[in-house]
């Protein structure tokens, strides 16, 4: 689960937040994330706007759980099964898509608001589908091969404040934490590592780990201008900002 604090249009503030929520014995991801933001909303009202999950989150509880909390929640729609997939499924070969692109893709979108085809929920549902095109080049022939890929979104984001494109940039965001996040701390920040066999060490360099990759990130978007940025890399400033800090540490302090 993300938590973005930039999600609707017209906030010019970046609030960190950094909590967690351990999942206790016989109980469910989404039983978890509500307790956590239980905790979370309530100390921290306007820290974020809209809450990204996967499909495992596409429950009516977790749904009418933020919207009684003024949150907007945009999940993704797998399972064939439902009611509001079924609708808006048979609606994709009736109604013509809208062209779109998304980085490199080229992509076909639908936007069905307002669908009453999820009772449960105590609001009607917005679905968005992204069909999109690119091309993969292969390692072994150099051949450049064409992809396809199918999203489908459930939210309750409003289009007349959320346009279809900004919905399929933020539910892509979702998978941005595992492909950049995850991949990044593991690889370069090395939160994969046990430096200590104790679950609260654990837990506390995890932590640690995830705010300082937060603040290196808010500093070099929102401090660094895009013109020094350009044709240098993050490990780059990661060394730039590493020698800095070792200049500030005399000779005689490192002495034995």
């Amino acid at each position: 689960m993300l938590l973005l604090s930039r999600a609707l249009p017209g906030r010019e503030t970046v609030r960190l937040l950094l909590d967690h929520e351990p999942q206790r014995p016989g109980e469910d991801e989404v039983e978890t994330a509500l307790r956590l933001l239980a905790r979370v909303i309530p100390a921290y009202p306007r820290a974020f706007d809209l809450v990204l999950a996967d499909a495992l989150y596409a429950k009516a509880r977790f749904f009418n759980f933020l919207l009684a909390r003024g949150k907007h929640v945009l999940v993704v729609l797998k399972e064939e099964r439902r009611n509001l997939y079924q609708d808006v499924a048979g609606l994709f070969d009736h109604v013509a898509p809208q062209p779109g692109s998304y980085r490199s893709r080229q992509c076909s979108w639908w936007d069905f608001p307002d669908l009453l085809s999820w009772p449960q929920v105590q609001a009607p549902v917005r679905v968005v589908r992204s069909l999109e095109t690119y091309t993969v080049r292969r390692q072994l022939d150099k051949q450049d091969e064409p992809q396809t890929s199918d999203w489908i979104w459930a939210t309750t984001l409003p289009p007349a404040q959320v346009p279809v494109d900004r919905i399929v940039h933020l539910g892509h965001q979702r998978w941005d934490i595992e492909n950049y996040g995850f991949n990044e701390l593991t690889n370069e920040w090395h939160s994969d590592h046990v430096f200590k066999h104790d679950p609260d060490a654990i837990e506390c360099f995890l932590l640690v780990a995830f705010l300082a990759y937060n603040i290196f990130h808010v500093f070099l978007t929102r401090n660094v201008k895009p013109a020094a940025r350009q044709g240098k890399t993050q490990i780059f400033w990661a060394r730039l900002i590493a020698a800095e800090l070792y200049s500030e540490v005399s000779p005689a302090s490192m002495s034995p």
